[in-house]
């Protein structure tokens, strides 16, 4: 009957259906289905293919192909391959691109949203639930948090404030040529985001839904701003050479004492031989908390123009489970997304940091936020009026 009604009724019916799956159920399908997986490289990839092999050892009648899609460019590409019948199937994408992927029609709703909330960390279900509708299956949790080298700091020397950070790396730079106390990519603003979070200020307010106002010109933010321009002092270098690469370079090379980033990079800095530590980013001048960052879920949506949504959904919620939660974590170092334990000395600090995070926001604005902050951060960094920078951010996003 199941299969009467998915042939009469399609997506409609799908949906019907799989509200009564359960994670990794073994398929009942008899046709041969291959679902192709958009994922990144260096990590994601490796997990896509062993995470694809077990699931084909319970559906032996479904093959899991991999195919290479920076994170950062799935939402573009599927609104072009998808119509064009060459997307596919899944695919991975940041949850703050979901206003923009149910806006376009690219993804199907979650067909089993119950069941994915009880299963995943709320902050992971609340990112991906867009006007009142759960889109997507989480697959990883993420935000940044403080890096420090301890054999270039002291555990009782890493700074609890942005003041005492600036000092230490001003001391340490004079006394270590060649090497940094402090570096992050300052033109990323990924990171930048947190130096207008004074005082509780948040991106498009605390619902992240204001689309009236982005409050990145607020007064809160504008002196925020300000004071990451002093930072400068403390790392006086020019924006166009603190890439992310250059910086994630310098720590694991050894030559940076301390380091903004998030767990993708555990491995990289453990196979560079780096002893290291993880603390909540320092406190804003003014504030006695953490620095508020963002938080994000990396998911993984089913395309709606998939030809096998039912098999496609099953195979993402299977990405779910505690088996698959711990080998993703052992590939990539990516915190799950569901209450599971993990052996790592670095992820509490990461979820102490969560404590202080909230979710990037996922309406359609938040595709004009990044080049707008990218460009208002790295002139703000090189000099320039930061009132006007940020004034000029707004003005972006908005569309003024």
């Amino acid at each position: 009957m199941k299969k009467m009604l998915v042939a009469l009724f399609g997506v409609v019916a799908v949906s019907l259906v799989l509200c009564s799956f359960t994670f990794g159920k073994k398929s009942k399908n008899k046709k041969a289905v291959t679902l192709t997986v958009w994922e990144s490289d260096k990590g994601p990839d490796e997990f896509i293919r062993q995470a694809g092999e077990a699931y084909t050892r319970k559906n032996p009648d479904v093959t899991i192909k991999y195919v290479h899609v920076e994170l950062g460019d799935a939402a573009g590409q599927i609104a072009l391959d998808g119509p064009a019948g060459v997307g596919p199937d899944v695919f991975a994408a940041p949850h703050d691109k979901l206003g923009e992927l149910v806006s376009g029609g690219h993804v199907l709703p979650t067909v089993n949203p119950a069941q994915v909330k009880k299963t995943a960390l709320a902050a992971c279900s609340q990112a991906l639930t867009y006007d009142g509708t759960m889109y997507g299956y989480p697959v990883s949790a993420e935000t940044y948090a403080l890096f420090y080298n301890k054999a270039l700091i002291k555990e009782n020397e890493v700074p609890k404030t942005w003041n005492d950070l600036a000092a230490f790396a001003k001391k340490f730079n004079a006394a270590n040529k060649g090497k940094y106390g402090f570096i992050m990519d300052v033109g990323n603003a990924y990171y930048t985001i947190v130096f207008t979070t004074k005082e509780g200020n948040r991106l498009f307010g605390q619902s992240g839904t204001d689309t009236t106002s982005t409050n990145i010109n607020s007064p809160s933010s504008v002196e925020g701003m300000k004071f990451f321009q002093s930072l400068r002092s403390s790392l006086d270098v020019p924006a166009a050479d603190l890439t992310t690469s250059v910086a994630d370079a310098a720590f694991a090379g050894g030559k940076a004492a301390m380091h903004i980033t998030g767990p993708w990079n555990i491995k990289n800095f453990t196979d560079a031989g780096i002893d290291f530590g993880v603390a909540p980013l320092p406190s804003l001048p003014g504030d006695k908390t953490p620095s508020a960052s963002f938080s994000g879920t990396r998911a993984m949506f089913v395309s709606a123009y998939s030809d096998n949504p039912e098999q496609a959904a099953d195979f993402a919620a299977f990405l779910m489970t505690p088996e698959m939660q711990q080998l993703r974590f052992k590939i990539t170092g990516a915190m799950p997304a569901i209450d599971t334990k993990v052996d790592s000395p670095y992820i509490p600090g990461f979820l102490k940091q969560l404590n202080y995070a909230f979710p990037m926001p996922s309406i359609p604005q938040m595709g004009a936020y990044w080049d707008a902050m990218n460009n208002a951060s790295k002139n703000i960094w090189e000099g320039q009026d930061v009132k006007a920078q940020l004034d000029a951010c707004n003005a972006a996003i908005l569309g003024k």
